[in-house]
């Protein structure tokens, strides 16, 4: 039985397994491997070493790992038996996020569901290895688990699994511990993405910071992990992660992927993945690597905490530093905040007024109508924010725009001039205010321009902009017709800068 780890040409079953969801992605054996190689190589010949799965699925990892340490620690444990037998009892241990992947883990990593049966290849005391696996609690506060975010009423449901993962919560950890000991030396795995927050699939809480902060809380000396990337620029309930995760010079590889399919093909999951190397001991610069699409932009040595939002595409820094140098007021102190002229204005607003019934004093509304823009009219007593704004000229700009992972992309949609006395519901951001129709069409000008929605791209993190991801646009003066030549001849934008702005973005037709 020791001999199947090392066999190298067999079929393997973990190439072709569908996945369960697009939450709980599982690990084709050469992202794993992918994974696994940025660990400097003396840890395959390090007996004393406690590896650690903390979201298990497949058991993939645990297998490389597996594998992987039948050939470096072939002198240390000549005989293969007595080598398999010390890897999977003191080295390799897993946690699994349900019943089933527990199962589906045992039979990868022993050859056997039940570890203490003769079908395992090394056989336990009980059932379960060190492939561990019960039904956790989460702790509800004012309906929402302190730990995950999850909703208790779509998380208490009988007779289904309640998603209380065990490494994120404080029951399954004591638990854990009380079994193995929660004392890991390597952690690696690809955690559960993200958990719906209510009945209806929508407002999603990110999980998979929550694995790697439980993750480097332990204290390992090398954590690695898939997850996705849209931490870096964005996602909702993610600044605090963002932040620690950019100052935090222990992250020394980090391989960036502009399309998750890149990595797992048929999963669509917004923003892209990336995968990383977090050495304890060793602080420094981080070595990034960046695929946009298929291409592979060559890897660079870099500050992650250069900015408050991470860069993805390198080639883009020479550009930022130019536009940054100049330190002029920042395009994000026109644009408003969700919600522009307040709550009620919600985006399914029902409560307009068609032109026949329109009445004194009401104000013209922009919104959409079974996703077509339209033009309504509503009472200016809905109004309860940015008062001023109802008086000027302003832009309206959707704040979702769906060009899914296009590349040239167009980044904004389309923009609406609008005129004093009037308002927008929540599907639009509202930008201004500007003095005079003349103004608000010059910056409108100044939006269609590649230049400005390059730069609005670096922080955009998905379909939806918010008043952040207009920080690192520059202000312009509103007398003109705005062009890209001018914008390139203003900031010295070079040419093959300019070809890969043009190569990013799509010309928006006169």
């Amino acid at each position: 039985m020791p001999a199947d780890y090392l066999q190298v040409n067999q079929p393997d079953i973990l190439e072709v397994i569908a996945n369960l969801s697009n939450d709980e992605v599982f690990t084709p054996p050469k992202v794993a491997n992918a994974v696994l190689d940025l660990l400097p190589p003396e840890v395959w010949a390090d007996p004393a070493l406690r590896w650690l799965d903390p979201g298990c699925k497949t058991g993939i990892f645990p297998r490389e790992i597996t594998k992987r340490l039948m050939v470096g620690l072939a002198d240390a444990f000549p005989d293969e038996v007595a080598r398999l037998e010390h890897i999977l009892t003191n080295m390799v241990f897993a946690i699994a996020i349900t019943q089933i992947t527990g199962l589906m883990s045992r039979r990868t990593l022993y050859c056997s569901k039940d570890a203490s049966s003769e079908y395992s290849v090394v056989r336990f005391e009980s059932k379960s290895g060190n492939v561990w696996q019960q039904r956790a609690d989460h702790t509800f506060d004012k309906g929402r688990c302190t730990e995950c975010g999850g909703s208790q009423v779509q998380l208490e449901n009988a007779g289904r699994d309640n998603y209380a993962y065990g490494f994120i919560h404080s029951s399954g950890r004591a638990n854990i511990e009380k079994e193995m000991s929660m004392r890991f030396d390597v952690i690696v795995g690809n955690p559960p993405y993200q958990m719906d927050a209510d009945a209806e699939g929508k407002n999603v809480n990110p999980l998979y910071n929550t694995f790697v902060e439980q993750a480097i809380a332990l204290n390992p000396r090398y954590l690695s992990m898939i997850i996705p990337s849209r931490w870096m620029q964005g996602g909702k309930g993610l600044d605090q992660f963002r932040s620690t995760m950019l100052g935090d010079n222990r992250i020394r590889y980090l391989t960036d992927l502009s399309q998750m399919k890149s990595l797992f093909p048929g999963v669509d999951f917004e923003g892209g993945v990336c995968y990383f190397l977090w050495d304890r001991d060793n602080p420094g610069l981080c070595q990034s690597t960046y695929f946009q699409g298929e291409i592979s932009v060559e890897p660079v040595e870099r500050n992650l905490n250069e900015f408050d939002t991470y860069v993805r595409d390198p080639r883009a820094l020479p550009i930022l530093h130019k536009v940054r140098s100049k330190d002029e007021p920042s395009f994000a102190d026109l644009v408003s905040t969700r919600d522009p002229f307040g709550p009620a204005l919600q985006s399914n607003f029902t409560g307009y007024r068609k032109s026949d019934k329109k009445q004194a004093g009401d104000l013209k509304l922009y919104m959409n109508v079974s996703n077509a823009r339209a033009e309504r009219w509503v009472d200016a007593g809905k109004v309860t924010r940015n008062y001023a704004l109802v008086k000027k000229w302003k832009i309206f700009i959707s704040k979702a725009y769906g060009e899914r992972g296009a590349v040239p992309a167009r980044v904004l949609g389309p923009t609406i001039v609008a005129g004093p006395n009037s308002v927008c519901t929540a599907t639009y951001l509202c930008i201004g205010p500007f003095e005079s129709k003349k103004a608000s069409e010059s910056a409108e000008t100044y939006l269609q321009t590649r230049f400005a929605r390059f730069l609005v791209s670096l922080r955009l993190s998905s379909q939806n902009s918010t008043q952040k991801s207009y920080g690192w646009l520059p202000q312009q003066k509103w007398d003109r017709t705005w062009t890209d030549e001018e914008l390139y001849k203003e900031y010295d934008i070079s040419e093959e800068e300019q070809a890969f702005i043009e190569a990013m973005v799509k010309e928006i037709p006169a």
